[in-house]
């Protein structure tokens, strides 16, 4: 049997086994699939489908040229479905108020794998937020530049990614960012990084290698509940975000979990950059490395810190000395 699509919506509610349906709103739902773990008398992913449960798009492209700017559309990507990234602007998030999802666990997660240096998700319009995806880097010798891009002058405020995974392939395959803002003030406003967890295997890290990099003045930047994970050492270079000599404004930056094997002293661990303009918290973040006199972040940019801690021994196999009274 069909399933019905309630096209007259519940105007007394809708209660299912007992729970109620609280989660109300005012756009379309489409589907994307191209997993071959068909379910019932759904079908094989194609773009020529409706873009249902039962007919799935093949592509997340497709399915947000689908969308209606501000009309609050979700995108549902089903578990097992993967898709390479080859191109630069291979999937465009350029329709405002779209929420794309990703459904299952693990592996099953929706996979995206990069797999040339210049290959980008490129994000160009406000309000598009990404959730519980897997992004695998696997460009060999380059590496791949980033995984999102916002090109110069093009604003794309309040983007959120959340509750996503990325990795670097093994020791020569990976990223260098997760995501780069342009160079124009205030295009990445609202930028939401958290949540996510970012797996670094490279052996001989290129030099940026940080998983936020904003290039530009930015406005209400949070990165929070990030554990980040450095496999070799890449001294001097922030493992978080990269700020460049440009200020943030109303910075949160809470509860991240930092790792590397990074001797260097100079650059913050978490992040770099900023200037003594900025304003905003950085609190309640934990960073491990092996510079006995290494900083979580750059000093003078005028935030304030809160219990921050970060090891200060510079030992191995050690449990080492947090030091609460220095970033």
């Amino acid at each position: 049997m069909p399933l019905s699509q309630f096209p007259h919506g519940f105007a007394d509610g809708l209660s299912v086994r007992g729970m109620p349906l609280l989660q109300m709103h005012p756009g379309e739902v489409f589907w994307v699939n191209n997993s071959t773990v068909l379910r019932g008398n759904q079908r094989a992913g194609a773009n020529g489908n409706a873009g249902t449960f039962l007919a799935p798009f093949a592509t997340l492209d497709y399915a947000v040229g689908r969308c209606t700017a501000g009309r609050g559309d979700i995108i549902f990507i089903g578990p097992g479905h993967a898709e390479t990234v080859s191109t630069a602007a291979f999937v465009a998030l350029d329709v405002a108020g779209v929420a794309i999802v990703g459904l299952g666990a693990g592996t099953l997660r929706p996979t995206f794998s990069w797999s040339t240096a210049a290959s980008t998700m490129t994000v160009a319009a406000n309000n598009v937020s990404i959730q519980n995806c897997l992004f695998i880097g696997t460009m060999a010798t380059t590496f791949t530049v980033t995984a999102f891009s916002n090109a110069n002058a093009v604003v794309a405020n309040d983007f959120d990614i959340e509750n996503c995974e990325f990795q670097d392939l093994d020791a020569t395959h990976g990223f260098i960012a997760c995501y780069t803002g342009g160079t124009t003030a205030n295009q990445s406003d609202g930028l939401s990084f958290v949540g996510n967890k970012v797996f670094r295997r490279l052996t001989s890290p290129p030099a940026a290698n940080t998983a936020v990099v904003t290039q530009a003045a930015i406005d209400r930047l949070t990165f929070n509940d990030n554990t980040i994970l450095n496999k070799a050492a890449n001294n001097n270079i922030a493992l978080g975000f990269a700020l460049g000599a440009n200020a943030v404004q109303n910075l949160i930056c809470a509860r991240n979990r930092t790792y590397s094997l990074n001797t260097g002293t100079t650059a913050g661990e978490l992040f770099s950059g900023g200037s003594t303009t900025s304003s905003g918290l950085v609190y309640d973040n934990y960073s491990w490395h092996l510079a006995a006199t290494g900083l979580l972040a750059p000093v003078s940019t005028k935030l304030g810190f809160a219990q921050n801690y970060c090891s200060i021994t510079g030992a191995a196999d050690k449990q080492p000395v947090a030091n609460p009274l220095l970033v």
